[in-house]
């Protein structure tokens, strides 16, 4: 499985391909719909997610209920656009015309004038329309769909807030996936600690008062993924480092850990792995998950647990950033686009759509996976086998 995007933050959409998805899966636009709501809400989200109505019209590779094998295309139309067709329309225009509203001034910690740079253009809306974190919706439909299949394999995925301006909700090892999944759901900034909830929404409020923006960290849970999953064999098949590189290509994501991550440089060994056992209802397991579910690339059949560290996000209303104009060379304080105060609630939904595609994709290499029954079949398999090893 592999994906594509297309689509511009204020042009007529948002596209996404989807390769390699098996023929005969049951897949709704429901199921899509579903996830690109969730990420638009979350406390402390801007003024754009009140404009967009996030919808999915699939286009190809879906007939009556179910995949047909061809690459599906996904389209989510920009309703913003209407006020944007002059400035993001496709036709020639002239050059000295005021319509072009030229962007000179590039933002510090976006990617306006490396991409300037590298592209050679004099106009920065040429890359900031495109380097938008709403690009992440289109991954989110990608996501969504290997949700699905996952979920037809019993496999289930959460993301949830584990921390936002260095409040910490506290770890809850116990709830079930379904509980972790709820909470997350009825929480404002989608935690599963009640008990910080209102302290990381008084943060929100107070950096949106002070026009500045806060960051936090994110956790994804995955039960139901055998052991197996990857490869140690070669550097760019090991599961966990697909998972690290999709989290980090998430915008204003600059760190990911797996299990105890990075905790684990202050511990000693024996306080680092974890111990196997062995029963005849579950077959091998581990007495504990401080390695977040990976060992040697490969998944242990334990829960996976993935966080990922987003920084706040650069844009300040009230106390811009220094920066230099690439016209006239003279500094000046960085503009204001649309922007939101927090935006690690619906960054979650993002974090736990992208590593359900690297999932799905590491499933549907490693079996026979044409025919979604024949995966189920192959998968089904190798559980058993595994089990009684």
């Amino acid at each position: 499985m592999r994906y594509l995007t297309a689509g511009e933050s204020h042009g007529k959409q948002l596209t996404t391909i989807i390769e390699g998805v098996p023929a005969r899966m049951p897949l709704l636009k429901e199921d899509i719909n579903n996830s690109l709501l969730r990420r638009q809400k979350g406390h402390g989200r801007g003024k754009r997610m009140q404009i967009e109505k996030d919808l999915v019209e699939i286009t190809s590779g879906v007939r009556h209920g179910y995949t047909l094998g061809s690459p599906l295309s996904l389209v989510i139309h920009n309703d913003d656009f209407k006020h944007w067709i002059d400035i993001m329309g496709e036709d020639p225009i002239e050059a000295d015309t005021k319509i072009r509203r030229v962007v000179t001034r590039p933002r510090p910690g976006h990617a306006d004038l490396n991409g300037a740079l590298k592209y050679g253009h004099r106009d920065i809306r040429n890359i900031l329309e495109r380097s938008s974190a709403r690009e992440t919706a289109a991954r989110v439909a990608a996501g969504a769909v290997a949700k699905t299949l996952l979920k037809h394999l019993g496999i289930e995925v959460a993301g949830y807030v584990k921390e936002i301006a260095g409040i910490v909700a506290a770890d809850k090892e116990e709830l079930s996936m379904a509980d972790r999944q709820t909470r997350s759901e009825d929480s404002p900034v989608r935690i599963l600690d009640k008990s910080v909830e209102e302290k990381m929404m008084h943060a929100i409020d107070e950096a949106k008062q002070e026009g500045d923006s806060i960051g936090g960290v994110v956790e994804v849970y995955v039960e139901g993924m055998p052991a197996g999953i990857g490869s140690y064999v070669h550097y760019d098949r090991k599961l966990d480092s697909r998972i690290a590189g999709s989290v980090v290509s998430i915008n204003a994501f600059k760190g990911v850990e797996f299990g105890i991550g990075f905790e684990a440089a202050k511990r000693n060994g024996s306080e680092v792995h974890d111990e196997i056992a062995w029963n005849e209802e579950q077959g091998y397991y581990r007495t504990t998950n401080r390695l977040g579910g990976f060992e040697g690339g490969m998944t242990t059949g334990m829960p996976i647990v993935v966080k990922g560290v987003m920084k706040p996000i650069p844009t300040l209303m009230k106390r811009p950033l220094k920066s230099v104009d690439i016209e006239t060379k003279e500094p000046f304080k960085a503009s204001v686009e649309r922007s939101d105060a927090c935006a690690v609630p619906a960054a979650s939904v993002v974090m736990e759509h992208v590593v359900a595609f690297e999932l799905a994709k590491a499933i549907t290499e490693q079996f026979s996976s044409d025919q979604f029954p024949m995966l189920q079949q192959a998968l089904e398999v190798y559980r058993e086998e595994i089990r009684g090893f």
